[in-house]
């Protein structure tokens, strides 16, 4: 019996960086799973669009978020898709877990600020959603505990402290970016960071982090346990 499709839905996005950035995750996850079928999709921007696709995939399927949290994407939209058939499931997204903590300080220990005193800026997405609040929360704590020193949250929308205010609070703090790839919410935090040096997407543009390949694929493998 063929294993359960993974359905690899990241949000979408129109910088062609941030997009192949993914698209590589996307490959090395297919290399890593040379006995499961990998589709990728987008809930916005990009297409196929995953309410268009997913109906088309025959046979179980897992809907693994290329998301770093909860929020309307992932228990509107995706949930919403396997709601509609008995044969798919929605992963966990992909944070928080201490494997995206690990590529956060490398990303950090790139940066020009990264050896100043005080606590880390994390710079996080944002969402109304409450349940995002909490995976910040825990991101936060598990780069702390990486890191071993304090972090400060910041969001980019919807919540506050705002990066400016978190940045005039924490004057020479180093700004960690919890983002996958370039896109609308980094150029954001460059508009947003006064100068200072933000470490770069977990996804840069280099060689895909290991660590991201092994978290996307536990998640296919936890979601999949579940038929």
């Amino acid at each position: 019996m063929p294993r359960p499709t993974l359905l690899a839905v990241s949000h979408g996005t129109a910088d062609a960086d941030g997009s192949a950035a993914i698209a590589a995750l996307v490959a090395e996850v297919r290399a890593a799973l040379p006995d499961v079928e990998v589709r990728e999709a987008f809930v916005d921007v990009q297409e196929p669009d995953a309410a268009d696709l997913a109906p088309a995939i025959g046979g179980q399927l897992v809907i693994v978020p290329l998301l770093l949290s909860s929020g309307f994407h992932v228990h509107h939209d995706l949930h919403g898709i396997a709601a509609k058939r008995e044969d798919a499931v929605v992963a966990d997204p992909l944070g928080p877990d201490a494997r995206l903590a690990d590529v956060l300080a490398e990303r950090l220990a790139a940066t020009a600020d990264a050896a100043a005193d005080g606590p880390v800026v994390l710079a996080v997405a944002g969402s109304r959603d409450p349940r995002s609040l909490t995976d910040a929360e825990g991101m936060a704590s598990l780069l702390a505990e990486r890191l071993g020193r304090d972090v400060a949250l910041a969001y980019l929308a919807a919540r506050d402290p705002d990066l400016p205010t978190a940045l005039r609070e924490h004057p020479g703090s180093p700004v960690a970016t919890f983002l996958l790839a370039r896109g609308y919410f980094y150029d954001l935090a460059v508009q947003q960071g006064d100068g200072r040096a933000l470490s770069l997407p977990l996804l840069d543009g280099g060689p895909v982090p290991q660590p991201l390949v092994d978290l996307v694929v536990a998640r296919y493998e936890d979601a999949a346990a579940r038929f």
